[in-house]
């Protein structure tokens, strides 16, 4: 589909109604599926397990007995809730309804039900203690509903990625030095790898378990490091156990084919188009050198030309996350260093320079901004926790009308800036969450986790033990509305970000002039992180006199020529456009 047509589909869905937009892009979005750039989209990212129970002959994984070898009981934030494929499935048009056009799933393979023992047992509903790597997981369905959930989200003209794990799979393999326990790091400086002297440990695998993983390759304790448990800090970040699970052997030449065929059956039998790669940085560079391009061939060769890959690198420092794409060669990373610099700027913990900082830092990644344009923006995860909370957090005395507008504000700053927006599922709904990690991981359908049931939601009257699905929100209604200007625009997807003013300390104003090289006109995106309305004359260009507002109230002529007056309301945003 030309880049015309887009245009002239994605403005008619901002005419139009959320309703009647889902319905236009299942028309209309099938050919564009396939060309558009990864810039085109907005990301939905999704836990399945804690998103709509479609059927709950499967809420077990086909396992008898209690939670412990289940893995499901519903009241714990720790187990499987139910939520499955079909629902996914049944549910797209709500997923759509919002603006997105891609969804993100949590790793649909099969996972080890449970890990640890006593107190210290948690199931794998999230997806990242995965053993059989060719199957979808029995929580979540079977393969023909993963088939049928991709073919329904295509039809429509939505993209599917997996989030995927190669750094480890479930906890099986045991030391016999440390049999009941967690082990140690040991350094390859103090036991050198097997094969040049002595083993760190001596690994075994518990009896009935030495066929547990799929492929089969991956039950050969040769394909492991075998070091102990990480801590994070230098070569023990590459080699140690992650939180206690299998540690792969990445240098391996037979784990990179075996996990470059593991990740092309994906392609080839399902069409699948992208992949959100978990903890990347633990991973040698030597690996994703050889692995991403043998990704993007395989590909290419089904035809999907913009196959979107982005690294889960848990940094901060836009230096480092620059190093994993120059070194590693990822072709993306989710934005941790932006999604920080948002809550710091709509804190007031910063200044709005903050955000200039990070767009001028865009050249230093390979490939500059135009690969700065493809990262996986966000305000909060299922890691780090949702926007709402660490709003709150950072001011605790807000009221829940000021932190819905904080809110509204973060995911403008996201929606309206460089980079590939993902919104994390309940957010839309008002979703605050308790802390990071299990805290932020609610269920949309009723919930029966009392954690979760005894929080507010804002902008919403309704609790997580309510069905939240409720198009009508605040929040939906205003991710939907700022969705459609960002599909809009050529400027808002495609464009450079140069920031035009910008406050040092505290509260403020920050404009961002989005100008494509070559093409006409500009796009002005002006924030205002205080609580008193602003009022400025924001430098454009001189053939920029004409203007017509996208978001919010914007002057329609300039008095000066190189000036626009702008004026922007209380933690409020708007986006004006000159043709």
């Amino acid at each position: 589909m030309k880049k015309s047509l887009l245009r002239a589909m994605t403005a008619m869905c901002v005419l139009m109604g959320a309703a009647q937009m889902a319905q236009a892009q299942t028309i209309t979005h099938t050919e564009a599926r396939e060309t558009r750039l990864p810039e085109d989209e907005i990301i939905y990212f999704v836990l399945t397990d804690r998103f709509y129970n479609g059927d709950t002959g499967n809420d077990r994984g086909g396992l008898s007995g209690g939670r412990e070898v289940t893995g499901f009981d519903p009241t714990s934030d720790s187990f499987y809730h139910g939520g499955d494929l079909k629902g996914l499935t049944q549910k797209l048009d709500y997923i759509q309804g919002l603006g997105a056009t891609a969804l993100w799933i949590s790793p649909p393979f099969k996972n080890q039900p449970v890990v640890g023992s006593g107190k210290d047992i948690y199931a794998g509903y999230h997806g990242y203690y995965i053993n059989d790597f060719l199957t979808i997981d029995p929580h979540f369905g079977t393969g023909a509903d993963f088939r049928a959930f991709v073919e329904a989200a295509h039809a429509r003209g939505l993209k599917v990625y997996l989030d995927i794990v190669i750094n480890h799979t479930g906890d099986i393999i045991k030391n016999r030095e440390c049999a009941d326990r967690y082990c140690d790091y040991r350094s390859t400086g103090d036991y050198p790898a097997p094969g040049a002297g002595e083993s760190a440990y001596t690994p075994f695998v518990p009896r009935g378990l030495e066929k547990a993983k799929n492929p089969d390759w991956l039950n050969d304790l040769g394909n492991y490091h075998n070091r102990g448990e990480s801590t994070y800090e230098g070569e023990s970040s590459i080699y140690g156990d992650f939180a206690g699970l299998d540690g792969v052997k990445t240098e391996n030449p037979e784990v990179i084919k075996g996990f470059i065929d593991i990740y092309s059956y994906w392609i080839d039998e399902y069409k699948i188009d992208g992949y959100r790669i978990d903890t990347a940085r633990h991973v040698n560079p030597e690996f994703w050198q050889i692995f991403i391009p043998a990704i993007q061939a395989r590909a290419r060769a089904n035809g999907i030309e913009n196959f979107h890959i982005f690294g889960e690198i848990m940094d901060t420092d836009v230096a480092i996350q620059a190093a994993h794409t120059l070194v590693d060669g990822m072709p993306n990373v989710l934005d941790f260093p932006l999604a920080y610099a948002i809550l710091d700027v709509v804190t007031g913990q910063a200044g709005t320079q903050k955000l200039t900082q990070i767009f001028r830092s865009d050249v230093v990644y390979a490939g500059g901004t135009q690969t700065a344009r493809r990262h996986a923006t966000f305000t909060g995860n299922h890691d780090m926790g949702r926007i709402a909370f660490l709003i709150r957090d950072k001011l605790p005395e807000i009221s829940d009308a000021e932190l819905l507008q904080r809110v509204e504000l973060a995911h403008a700053l996201m929606l309206f800036s460089r980079g590939v927006p993902v919104l994390y599922y309940g957010d839309e709904q008002g979703f605050v969450g308790d802390g990071h990690d299990r805290g932020a991981r609610e269920d949309m359908m009723p919930s029966k986790v009392a954690s979760f049931n005894d929080n507010r939601l804002i902008g919403n009257a309704k609790t997580t033990a309510d069905d939240n699905f409720d198009s009508g929100t605040v929040l939906y209604q205003t991710f939907a509305r700022m969705a459609q200007v960002r599909l809009s625009s050529d400027d808002l997807r495609y464009g450079e970000s140069v920031v035009r003013l910008h406050t040092a300390q505290g509260a403020g104003l920050l404009a961002v002039q989005r100008k494509r090289k070559g093409a006409k006109g500009e796009t002005l995106v002006v924030y205002n992180t205080g609580l008193e309305p602003v009022t400025a004359n924001v430098p454009v260009e001189a053939t920029s006199r004409h203007w017509r507002s996208l978001y919010g109230q914007c002057a329609l002529e300039v008095r000066q020529t190189g000036s626009l007056s702008v004026s922007v309301p209380p933690l409020g945003v708007i986006v004006c456009e000159s043709k």
